[in-house]
């Protein structure tokens, strides 16, 4: 699976660890979270994330 990382604060979204903080379990690709999902770090949303 693809990481993506964020455009405006360089945290990087990998898919075999996922964001459990925010409830994306590990093994969860970028395109399967919610489309509400916000960047852990800056708070932006994923349209402001692209692939590594």
């Amino acid at each position: 699976m693809k990481k993506y990382v964020c455009t405006v604060c360089g945290y990087i979204y990998d898919p075999e660890i996922g964001d459990p903080d925010s409830g994306v379990e590990a093994g969860t690709a970028f395109e399967d979270i919610p489309d509400d999902w916000r960047c852990p770090v800056c708070g932006v949303t994923k349209d402001d994330f692209e692939e590594m």
